[in-house]
C-alpha cells in the first residue's frame, strides 16, 4: 500500500480510537438504559481500531492472486463490528433477540463469503463466493429496511422511529457501498490497493463512527424502554 493508503488507515485509526474513548465516558456516566448502547459502539470502533492498527503496522495482510497486497485484518473485524451493528439497530428498533440472532448469522456468513472469494486462485470460484456473498447480503438489507423498521413503528415513539430511520438507512446505503469496492478491488484487481484502502476507510468511518456519534445525539430517547413487543394471549 503507498503513502495515500497509509495515510488512510493512519485517519482510520485515529477517528475510530477517538470514537471509542468517547463511547467509554459516555458509558461511565450513562444509566443502564442507555449504557447497553455505548457499550455496543464501543466495541464496534475498539475492534476496528485494532484492525486498523493492525494493517497500519504491517499486520494483517497477505498476498494473494497476481502478488496483490490483501488485508485479512479488515475481514476478521468486519466478522466482529458487522453483527454488532445489527445488534445496536435491534435494540434500537425493540426487535426480539432471535430475529437479531439471525439477521447476524446471514451477515457473518456474507462476510466469510467475501473471504473466501477474495483468495480464491479459480476464477469460477471466486465469483461463486462473492454470488453467495450477496445472497446473504439480501436477507440482511431486507430485515433492516422492513422487519426491524416494523418493529420499531409499533413502539409509538417517534424519537425512537426517526433514529432508526436515520441509522438504518446510512447503514444500508454504506453497506451497498462495500460489495461495489470488493468487485473492482478484490474481484477485477481494478483498482489499486491504496484506492482500496482509502474507500473502504471512508466507509468504515462513515458506518462506525458517524452511526456512533448519530446514536449519541438521540441520547434522551435512548433512555425509552427498548423491550420486544408481545403478543398478547387469551386464556380461556
Amino acid at each position: 500500500v503507498g503513502s495515500t493508503g497509509v495515510g488512510a488507515l493512519t485517519l482510520g485509526f485515529l477517528a475510530l480510537v477517538v470514537t471509542t474513548v468517547v463511547m467509554v465516558a459516555k458509558a461511565a456516566n450513562a444509566d443502564a438504559e442507555r449504557r447497553k448502547y455505548y457499550f455496543c459502539n464501543t466495541f464496534i470502533c475498539g475492534v476496528a481500531s485494532f484492525s486498523y492498527f493492525a494493517m497500519l503496522s504491517g499486520q494483517g495482510w497477505t498476498a494473494i492472486a497476481g502478488c496483490r497486497q490483501f488485508f485479512y485484518a479488515r475481514y476478521i473485524d468486519w466478522a466482529i463490528t458487522t453483527p454488532l451493528l445489527i445488534l445496536d439497530l435491534g435494540l434500537v428498533a425493540g426487535q426480539d433477540f432471535v430475529t437479531i440472532a439471525a439477521v447476524c448469522g446471514a451477515d457473518i456468513l456474507m462476510i466469510v463469503a467475501g473471504y473466501m472469494g477474495a483468495v480464491s486462485v479459480v476464477t469460477t470460484v471466486k465469483w461463486f463466493w462473492f454470488l453467495f456473498g450477496m445472497a446473504m447480503f439480501l436477507p440482511v438489507v431486507y430485515s433492516l429496511a422492513r422487519t426491524f423498521r416494523e418493529t420499531v413503528i409499533t413502539r409509538k415513539d417517534p424519537e425512537m422511529i426517526e433514529l432508526y430511520g436515520k441509522i438504518a438507512w446510512l447503514t444500508i446505503i454504506m453497506w451497498c457501498f462495500y460489495p461495489m469496492v470488493w468487485l473492482f478491488s478484490e474481484g477485477f484487481a481494478s483498482f489499486s490497493v491504496s484506492f482500496e484502502v482509502v474507500a473502504y476507510t471512508i466507509m468504515d468511518i462513515i458506518s462506525k463512527c458517524v452511526f456512533t456519534f448519530m446514536i449519541v445525539s438521540a441520547h434522551d430517547a435512548l433512555g425509552s424502554p427498548t423491550t420486544a413487543p408481545t403478543q398478547s394471549r387469551e386464556y380461556v
